[in-house]
């Protein structure tokens, strides 16, 4: 009889932000997959769990990935986890839960900890659909032709971006849907520091560039103008 691979949401920040599932999941399984064994380890460390670690990302996923389906194979429970939130939301866990499943192996999802519906909640922007886009192309003309592709759709578009880059992705949200069009920059969510830039993307604009220093991963969510004009 083939073994269960549990998909264990881990907090995104805040320690509290783990089920008491998720904690006895990770407790009862036979191995964890994770992206990060020395991040997880910090986890697991806390929790006081101890349990075997195996290594799984997108540098090595084609090397472990028979690896740990032979263990599923066998009987063994798993349980894949990344360094924060939901596994398979832009990670490689996707590639571990296809190839379960194409083995008729039990995939046990937990919900749990996302950044993104965390920041889309939080955000102040329309609800009732959204499109994720995960990390958009770093190009400049690229991440134009994502975005403009996403205008017409005129749901809220959230994706993730670095502390680096979010001056200029900012700038072309401003090209790509005017100034006046609503966006919500999320920083370092459930941490000490959380934030959220909200208003128009002139005002974020400003906000930002005001800065000396930017610090945290971002969520990025963006209300195309045309939307905002027509539901006025």
């Amino acid at each position: 009889m083939s073994g269960i691979l549990y998909i264990v949401p881990t907090p995104i920040g805040n320690l509290e932000d783990i089920t008491l599932r998720a904690l006895r999941i990770l407790k009862e399984c036979d191995l964890i997959a994770c992206e990060d064994t020395r991040q997880s380890l910090k986890l697991l460390t806390h929790f006081e769990i101890s349990k075997p670690l195996v290594s799984f990302y997108s540098y090595n996923q084609q090397h472990r990935l028979p690896q740990i389906i032979d263990k599923l194979t066998d009987g063994k429970k798993i349980a894949l986890i990344s360094d924060g939130g939901t596994p398979a939301i832009s990670d490689p866990g996707y590639i571990l839960v296809k190839a379960a499943l194409e083995k008729n192996i039990k995939v046990e999802p937990l919900p749990g900890a996302s950044a993104v519906i965390t920041a889309l909640v939080g955000s102040g922007l329309p609800t009732d659909g959204f499109i994720f886009c995960g990390f958009l192309k770093r190009k400049p003309g690229k991440m134009k032709k994502e975005l403009a592709e996403c205008a017409p759709l005129e749901k809220t578009i959230v994706f993730y971006e670095s502390p680096h880059r979010i001056i200029k992705t900012v700038e072309i949200c401003r090209e790509v849907f005017g100034e006046n069009a609503q966006i919500c920059l999320a920083r370092e969510l459930t941490k000490k520091f959380e934030e959220f830039i909200r208003g128009s993307i002139k005002e974020a604009e400003a906000n930002i560039k005001t800065r000396k220093e930017i610090l945290g991963e971002f969520v990025v969510l963006v209300y195309p103008e045309s939307k905002v004009k027509n539901s006025k």
